[in-house]
This record gives C-alpha cells, structure tokens and sequence, in this order.
C-alpha cells in the first residue's frame, strides 16, 4: 500500500480536526470522540475493505462498517454517533473540494429505542443537603458546594470547571455560564447557593488567600483547579449515599435538576434556556420521564387503573 496515500488520509482527518477545534469550536471531549470514530473508519476501510485512498471509499463500504459495528456489539446509539462523525467529515471533505461526491447522503442510521434519562428523586436530594453531614473542612465545604452548584443551576461539568469569581453576581444572584461553542447564559440561583457559594470562598480565602478575579472557584485541596475526574468521584461519592441510581454522574444532577423543574411546573422553553439547549427537541425528552411518572401515580392510585 502506498504510504503517501495513507499519510493523505490522515492529513485531511488531521484538517477536518483543527477546523471542529478552531472553526466550530468544539469541545475537547467532542474532538477526542471525533478523532476516535474517524480512525476507527480509516482502520475498518484499510484492513477490511483494502482501500488505499478516501475517494475509494462508497457508499457500500460504508454500510459495510455500520453492519461490522453492530455486529461486534455496539448500540445503535453508539453507531448512530458514529454516523453522525462520519456526516460532519464528509461535509468538510465537499466544502474543500476533496471529494467530488458525497456516500453518506445515502446511509440511513439505525433505529434506536428512546433511552429516559437517570434522575435523583426529590426526596433523595433534600436528603443529600439536610441529612447528609458535610465535613467542616475545606474539602466538605466545596464538595457541598459543588453538588449545591450542580443542582441549583443544571449546568455541564465542564461549565462547573471554568465557574470565575467575576461570573457570579452575588447582588442579582445570578451566574454567567458559558457553555457549548463559547454560547453565553445567565442562570438565577436562590439563597441556598448564595450561603453555600458565601461560606465556601471564605473557607477558600481562609485556606489559599485571596482569590482572583478571573479565577475559576473550584480547586483541588492543593489549590489547583479541579479536573472532571475529581468531581465525577465527589458526585458518585455523595449521591451513592442517597440513591441507588445505577448512574451517579454530573449530568445525571442536570437530568435531575430538568425533571424537577418540569414536574414542578416549569415551562419546557424556559428550562430549554436555563440547559443552554440549541433546540426544543433536546429538552423534549424530559416530558417523557414526567409522563412515566404520571403513568406511575395513576397506576398506584386509580382504583380501576
């Protein structure tokens, strides 16, 4: 095989990545899933399919990968992705005129079943905050407010992360949060985070001195800036003590804070802004969950049910 041919290959993966980064303004983690995805398809088409060059690639070697996926168990969630990374590419490949047609416009993902997001009850998270003893140390008062944060605000952890003291308005008890692609929202938070925001940058101050203005507020015990993986553990940590949820994660507290807005008789759209949702259709599948609620209640209360 030509190895100028496979180093053409990678180079155009190499392009289409810096224009998601630097263009699109992906994230990371969206980058990284990308870059995963196309050399899973580079590797399939070259080992499998014995082709030496992208322009080879057609419209059946491509169903060919979905149907070597999903034979080798992957979710039709997990293929659909996939897809999904493969459309955007092959877009990119057509704007630059690297190719002159385009296989995906034929590919049909596959059907997958609606899966409802995992979500802490109600009772379950006032457990968390009035039973649950927090430690009155550094480390108890931030976990506190971390959870606080997550809960009162339905933000991503990565919105978490990069929280500044100058993005919180203390007077309007407000937070400026940006999200996905450098999009910009304002979240209203109540008295319960004022206090445990309050009572965690004194402990802070008390601990590392003043604390910059641009700087993010959730630190390590050594005063760096926390990482994903810390306050995934502070997450799991705490809800295991509340909830048997097989899922224990950050965004499972963002489901939680959508359903009970919603079961609360919040408007679908203002919850849309309050995620920071592109479109309804995101923040749809919230009503599902309330709706199997309701179908709960009704079952275990209607007499003829």
């Amino acid at each position: 095989m030509n190895l100028e041919v496979i180093l053409f290959f990678m180079d155009w993966i190499d392009d289409f990545l810096t224009y998601i980064s630097t263009e699109k303004r992906f994230s990371q983690h969206t980058i990284t899933a990308y870059q995963t995805d196309l050399n899973q398809f580079d590797l399939f088409v070259k080992n499998e399919m014995g082709f030496s060059s992208i322009k080879e690639v057609n419209f059946q070697a491509i169903r060919s990968w979905i149907f070597f996926l999903l034979e080798n168990e992957n979710t039709a969630r997990s293929v659909n992705r996939k897809i999904s990374t493969l459309k955007t590419f092959y877009k990119f490949l057509m704007k630059n005129s690297y190719i002159q047609s385009n296989p995906m416009s034929k590919i049909i993902s596959p059907k997958q079943s609606q899966r409802l997001p995992s979500f802490v009850d109600e009772g379950q998270m006032n457990n968390l905050f009035s039973v649950i003893e927090f430690p009155d140390t550094f480390e108890g008062i931030r976990d506190k407010t971390i959870l606080e944060t997550f809960y009162a605000l339905g933000i991503r952890l990565s919105e978490l992360i990069n929280i500044t003291l100058q993005s919180i308005d203390f007077h309007n008890q407000t937070i400026r949060i940006i999200g996905k692609r450098n999009k910009e929202r304002i979240i209203p938070f109540g008295p319960h985070l004022k206090k445990c925001l309050e009572q965690y940058l004194k402990m802070y101050e008390k601990t590392f001195g003043m604390l910059q203005q641009n700087s993010p507020i959730f630190v390590t015990n050594k005063g760096s800036k926390a990482y994903p993986m810390l306050i995934n553990r502070i997450v799991n940590k705490y809800i295991a003590m509340v909830s048997s949820i097989e899922q224990k994660s950050p965004h499972v507290i963002r489901h939680t804070f959508a359903t009970h807005l919603l079961n609360q008789g919040a408007d679908l759209n203002a919850i849309k802004e309050l995620l920071g949702h592109a479109n309804l259709a995101a923040t749809q599948v919230y009503t599902h969950t309330s709706i199997e609620k309701l179908k709960k209640i009704y079952k275990n209360a209607h007499p003829r049910a």
